[in-house]
Order: structure tokens, then sequence, then C-alpha cells
């Protein structure tokens, strides 16, 4: 399995927006992609600001080809992504899953 870790920044009032944006628009294209897992979206205030991680899970790179295109390393982000956004990264990075540890829920 790999991680794909993204990071962006935005403000208190937007975090809700992009929330609903993902959840709306792009976790239901990634569910149509062979090889995509799952995902992840973390928040923390800092410095004045909402700073967002953005991780999903995948099969392979070439898994991940599938969504990026042939530069694994490129962030997608669309137009309407970007305006919910006061920052955002360009490259992302890819780690792979040595080890899992998860309890079941009780």
């Amino acid at each position: 399995m790999v991680l794909r870790l993204w990071s962006a920044r935005t403000t208190a009032a937007q975090a809700p927006a992009y929330a609903r944006y993902l959840e709306g628009h792009v976790f239901p294209e990634l569910r149509g992609i062979d090889g995509y897992l799952g995902a992840r979206l973390l928040e923390r205030s800092a410095a004045g600001a909402i700073e967002i991680l953005v991780i999903t899970e995948w099969q392979a790179l070439e898994s991940i080809r599938r969504f990026s295109g042939d530069d694994l390393e490129h962030a997608v982000v669309t137009d309407e992504a970007a305006k919910l956004l006061t920052d955002f990264d360009r490259r992302v990075r890819h780690f792979d899953v040595v080890v899992t540890d998860r309890v079941a829920d009780r």
C-alpha cells in the first residue's frame, strides 16, 4: 500500500466548504479509480489559519498514476478547490506502508 500526502492552508470560514467539496466531488471521483483504497482529511489550527492534510491510500504507484498522470508527484487541484484555499502544495509525497497496527472498533 502507498499513502499519498498533500497539504494546504485555508481560513476557518472556508475549511467546512473545502471538506464538503472533498466529500461531494473528489472522493466520489477517486472511488471510481481502480486501486484507490480510501482517504482522510486532517485539519489543525496553525498561525491563524487552518492547515489541511489529505492522505489517500492506494494499492500501488500505478494506481496513483491513473489519478495524477505520469507525473506522480503533481498535486491535482481543481480551480474550484483552489478557490477555497489560501495556499497549497504543488507537489505531493508518497510513502510505502511498512507496518500497520489497527484496533478493531470496540
